[in-house]
């Protein structure tokens, strides 16, 4: 039997709740950085390890902006998209679906057009040099208001590029009430999107709740709150709401305080459909492999219930039924070699 640290390598992934800037290597934000050296990011790498150790929620979304004013034209929006799923491929993620934020790039001055042709050419050329599937939840910057949300709702109805799935909502969620983006949200779903809002993450349960009721989430990002409500686990389990769980992410940004007291079990244990995510991966010093070993020690699972952990993310996604019965028979066809 493979040890489950390599089974978990070798297993084919879904990623679900992962931002687009947020997946910058190190690599890459020193190059953009020295690309752009009248910003205050540092260009070596082991100098941005400790510039992303973060004091609380307020100084990680700092830090990520600081990150995003790196993204200045449409060569370095295809050069970050790219190799984002070049690293992907490296730890066999099959299908992904990457929360994009066009407000933080057409408000610096990066034309709609040119930013969407940029996404979509790298998607593009990432499916054909590595196989990894890419799809875009266009989200608005909370912290940017209704303006942000506008233009976001305009950019994802009017120029609908192929990638285009999910619609979603992230930033800080303290002063930022779910119900003001319900206009917006009901354009998106009317045009076909999914309803992906972040919820829960640094607020309390009621957050979900909006989250639910005025926006129509079918999937909620991070959730970690819910566990504070038993109704609202019963109410997620019933209907099979999928939670996007981001484990080190919580303890990174403070919304939980130790990985001892993260509400994952209590979460499965009352039966609801969690998948596991990286969500800004580098700036936490983790992978997608890395959280998938995190959920296996929370949960103690072996390595058939870190497969159906797996599939659990296939069964969340927006892939056509076609797409979720290939990729959940490739992770059955790697666990049974695996487990020989």
């Amino acid at each position: 039997m493979t040890d489950l640290t390599t089974f978990i390598a070798g297993l084919p992934k879904a990623e679900l709740h992962v931002h687009h800037v947020g997946s910058a290597s190190p690599r890459i934000v020193a190059e953009l950085a020295a690309r752009h050296p009248d910003s205050k990011v540092p260009t070596d790498p082991e100098a941005l390890a400790e510039y992303f150790v973060f004091r609380d929620f307020a100084h990680f979304i700092e830090i990520y902006l600081s990150v995003v004013d790196l993204i200045r034209d449409a060569e370095d929006v295809r050069l970050l998209t790219y190799e984002i799923a070049r690293d992907m491929a490296r730890q066999n993620i099959r299908y992904a679906e990457l929360t994009v934020t066009p407000y933080s790039s057409t408000r610096r001055g990066i034309p709609d057009t040119a930013f969407v042709e940029a996404i979509e050419d790298a998607r593009k050329a990432a499916e054909s040099d590595f196989g990894t599937v890419l799809r875009w939840c266009f989200d608005i910057p909370g912290e940017a208001g209704l303006e942000a949300a506008e233009e976001t709702t305009r950019i994802a109805c009017e120029l609908n590029p192929e990638g285009l799935v999910g619609f979603g909502l992230g930033g800080p969620e303290i002063g930022v009430p779910r119900p003001q983006f319900k206009p917006y949200f009901d354009r998106a779903i009317a045009a076909g999107l999914r309803s992906v809002p972040h919820a829960g993450e640094t607020t309390g349960p009621q957050t979900i709740w909006d989250a639910l009721i005025e926006l129509r989430a079918e999937r909620i990002g991070h959730g970690t709150s819910a566990a504070q409500d038993p109704k609202l686990l019963a109410h997620l389990a019933e209907h099979r709401i999928p939670l996007e769980v981001c484990p080190t992410s919580n303890i990174a940004t403070r919304a939980v305080a130790t990985l001892a007291e993260h509400p994952l079990k209590q979460m499965v244990d009352a039966g609801v459909l969690v998948t596991i995510n990286s969500d800004d991966p580098p700036m936490f010093g983790t992978d997608l492999n890395t959280e998938y070993q995190v959920a296996a020690q929370l949960l103690d699972l072996d390595a058939a219930g870190v497969a159906a952990l797996a599939k659990n993310a296939v069964e969340a996604s927006f892939l056509d039924a076609e797409g979720k019965a290939r990729l959940s028979a490739e992770i059955d066809a790697y666990t049974v070699v695996a487990g020989r």
